[in-house]
Parts: structure tokens; C-alpha cells; sequence
């Protein structure tokens, strides 16, 4: 296993773990698409945050992929 294959298995955890931890105020059926009566908000604080730690773990989630298909 290379380099590349532990930093992506790792980066999907916390990627995960990250967008488990937007959801907010969101019932099941909202996580799933059925969002009525949504309110859009400004992001604050803690949750600002967490959104561009997720998009920062995206990005190197994908980059480790391409690396991967790229060095291999």
C-alpha cells in the first residue's frame, strides 16, 4: 500500500465524519432530499468552520485519488 491509499481511506473517514456533523435541524427525510419549508441561514462560528474544514478534506480526498491513478 502506498502513501496515497492511507491518506485517502483517511481523509473519507473525516469526510465523513465532517458531513455527518452539518446536518442540522434535519430529519431523516431532509438528509435524503425532502427538505420542505428549508430556511437558509448564514454560517457562523463552529459551523463555518467545519464547512471549509469539509471542503479543505474534499479536496485532498480527490487529489489522493488522482494521485493514485496517476503514480500507479
Amino acid at each position: 500500500m502506498s502513501i496515497w491509499n492511507y491518506v485517502t481511506i483517511g481523509s473519507a473517514a473525516l469526510m465523513t465524519l465532517l458531513i455527518l456533523l452539518q446536518v442540522r435541524g434535519a430529519s431523516l427525510g431532509a438528509g435524503l432530499g425532502g427538505g420542505g419549508g428549508e430556511v437558509n441561514t448564514v454560517r457562523r462560528g463552529s459551523d463555518k468552520s467545519i464547512f471549509n474544514l469539509t471542503i479543505l478534506v474534499v479536496i485532498v480526498f480527490a487529489l489522493s485519488i488522482l494521485l493514485e491513478i496517476i503514480l500507479a
